[in-house]
């Protein structure tokens, strides 16, 4: 199988939150090929109920041959290493790591969607991408990370 490019989102609002997410970063690095990191955003929680800390976010992106079934068990491997628990929808995390694309590849399954469903109207996810890949295509929309980051900031003010 050919290698694809794929970009990971990294987050994490529960315990040592930066220690999280290096963890996450060195296992990613052993994972992918030519693994690229972005530095390190806090950001306010989105789509929570109730209190919760502030979450640290980065991205990672490099090159895989894993299929994407395999590519996530391996990420939620790396989750659970952490301590990573699902009590329900958006609870707090000691590590949260999405697959938000993989090459150009459009997949909807109950275990996995990709593109990630709601990635383009998430700042904590466009900013560290653009970071250290910012001229990767969205499949669905044909835009860049950085167009898409842009268009999302402009629709704010």
């Amino acid at each position: 199988m050919a290698r694809v490019t794929v970009a990971i989102a990294l987050g994490s609002s529960l315990g040592q939150r930066s220690a999280h997410l290096a963890f996450a970063q060195e296992r990613l690095a052993q994972l992918l090929t030519d693994c690229r990191h972005s530095r390190t955003y806090e950001t306010a929680p989105v789509d929570i109920v109730g209190e919760q800390t502030p979450f640290l976010n980065g991205a990672s992106v490099g090159r895989t041959e894993l299929s994407p079934v395999h590519l996530l068990d391996a990420l939620q491997t790396i989750e659970r290493a952490r301590g990573r628990q699902r009590p329900h929808r958006n609870a707090p995390r000691t590590l949260d790591l999405d697959l938000i694309l993989y090459g150009e590849l459009v997949l909807e399954t109950p275990e996995l969607v990709v593109p990630h469903p709601r990635f383009r109207q998430r700042r904590f996810v466009l900013d560290p991408l653009a970071d250290v890949a910012p001229d990767l295509v969205d499949p669905l929309t044909g835009r860049t990370i950085v167009a898409l980051r842009d268009a999302l900031a402009a629709a704010a003010h």
